[in-house]
């Protein structure tokens, strides 16, 4: 498998990605000693679906998740995940509107009853 820099694999092909993530799927499979029939079984797919992916020429993106829960490869999707990020100048605005004491209503005076003392 051919490592390639972040700027690299904006240069590749869709057809090439596509090589590229066959070439992992295979060198993952084999590293844990698993057939493709065993592979294929796992992941719920018929083997013709996980060599066309091996083989970088096809293959369904749901195929694709069940092959890399099948290999325990799900980690990888973490770069997909959306977070959303505060400024460091609205959490600083959150701050300072922050309540630091607390007062009496304006307008509103408080009765207060006898004590019978």
């Amino acid at each position: 498998m051919t490592e390639n820099s972040d700027n690299n694999w904006y240069a590749l092909s869709d057809k090439a990605l596509m090589a590229q993530i066959g070439d992992f799927i295979k060198a993952t499979r084999l590293t844990q000693n698993k057939t493709q029939q065993q592979v294929a079984d796992a992941a719920g797919i018929v083997r013709s679906t996980l060599v066309q992916m091996e083989n970088g020429s096809g293959g369904a993106m749901s195929s694709f998740i069940q092959v890399m829960r099948t290999l325990e490869q799900l980690h990888l999707f973490k770069n997909f995940q959306i977070t959303n990020q505060i400024s460091p100048l609205l959490l600083a605005k959150q701050d300072q509107e922050k309540r630091q004491r607390a007062r009496h209503k304006s307008g509103s005076k408080e009765t207060k009853t006898k004590s019978d003392w």
